[in-house]
């Protein structure tokens, strides 16, 4: 792994090649959700996946899982590739 920062870019890129965001929905606004950009539960739980295998990154489950801000899911996983523990909540 390297120390380089997770970013919104590689959050994109994750949900442009894993997840099936299109590419012309791509977005560097932090604010924004999975919902806001129109993704949906099974689009998080895909992610979730992802960010398991690839970054040991484990996100609990909850209700409306799917409004995390983008921003938001980013620094779970530079938190938890840095030994960080978070707890994400939605907007």
């Amino acid at each position: 792994m390297t120390d380089q920062a997770f970013t919104m870019a590689d959050l994109m890129n994750l949900l442009v090649t894993a997840v099936g965001l299109p590419a012309s929905e791509r977005t560097e606004d932090t604010s924004l959700t999975l919902t806001d950009i129109g993704l949906d539960s099974l689009a998080f739980l895909q992610l979730q996946t992802v960010l398991q295998e690839r970054y040991g990154v484990a996100i609990d489950e909850m209700d409306e899982a799917e409004d995390y801000p983008l921003g938001r899911l980013v620094d779970l996983v530079n938190g938890a590739r840095a030994g960080v523990s978070q707890e994400v909540a939605p907007r």
